[in-house]
């Protein structure tokens, strides 16, 4: 018997898109699902964060996650509160005690012209120490892992244009979260995590995005040692993949993938 996901897709599409008209190559009149993008902004007690365009479900989660990957709440017991207020379209999280990145704001170190440089500094420092734990991960686990995740009713498969991540353990996809730009996807995950205090160790991490930098920090401030995706790689996403003992698989492609880094880690047992 299939587990169902802890978290499945949001398939709202009455809130989440709009029907719209046009063209098929015949010339055809037809309708189509077009996803919706709304501007959510993020404070950090009383500092604005950051505005960012998404599909706007899971709010609180999206700006708990985007916090903690970025290292500027670390534990869950840091968190006051948090309120989203969707008239405004604004995530307040609170804390109990100032965080570094409000500190490093008011002292004025910054970098581009704001605190963000230090924050990303700061996060790179930490990034630099990481060493994730290792674990074995089978191909036919990956060959199971992807067909269940392509195959579940999904807001890409109604509309398109928007990315999903899927937080995985050695069995099942658990979570699965989606929006217009993969960071907001994992962001969401993270936040899930961090909400139910769930480590990353003993997990697996999909995407429909590329493998970039970006998503190597995320994946391995999170503690996830397997990041899989159907796209490609960055050589920047390489380089510290490799660096921090993440096994990354890419191009996954039903039973088809490459592996650039912790291969070691993989067990090939189909052929």
């Amino acid at each position: 018997m299939v587990k169902s996901y802890l978290v499945p897709p949001n398939i709202d599409l009455k809130n989440l898109a709009n029907e719209v008209g046009g063209f098929n190559e015949f010339g055809e009149k037809v309708s189509t699902n077009v996803i919706l993008e709304k501007p959510i902004t993020v404070f950090l007690n009383d500092l604005e964060i950051i505005t960012s365009m998404t599909i706007g479900d899971y709010p609180e989660l999206l700006a708990l996650g985007f916090l903690f990957n970025q290292r500027i709440i670390k534990k869950k017991n840091e968190v006051r509160s948090v309120e989203f207020d969707s008239d405004l379209g604004v995530v307040v999280v609170r804390t109990y005690e100032d965080t570094n990145y409000e500190i490093n704001s008011r002292k004025k170190i910054r970098t581009s012209g704001c605190a963000v440089g230090t924050v990303f500094e700061d996060l790179m420092d930490e990034v630099d120490q990481l060493k994730l734990k290792t674990t074995s991960l089978p191909v036919s686990l990956v060959y199971s892992l992807s067909k269940r995740i392509n195959t579940t009713p999904s807001l890409y498969l109604e509309t398109g244009a928007i990315h999903g991540t899927v937080l995985c353990d050695f069995k099942d996809p658990l979570v699965y979260m989606e929006d217009v730009g993969r960071h907001n996807a994992v962001d969401k995950v993270a936040g899930w995590m961090l909400d139910n205090k769930v480590v990353g160790s003993d997990k697996i991490l999909y995407t429909t995005g590329r493998l970039t930098s970006e998503m190597v920090i995320k994946t391995a401030v999170m503690g996830i040692p397997f990041l899989l995706s159907r796209s490609g790689f960055t050589a920047w996403g390489v380089e510290l993949a490799e660096s921090v003992g993440l096994t990354m698989i890419g191009r996954l492609r039903g039973h088809r993938f490459i592996c650039l880094t912790g291969a070691d880690n993989i067990i090939f047992d189909e052929k």
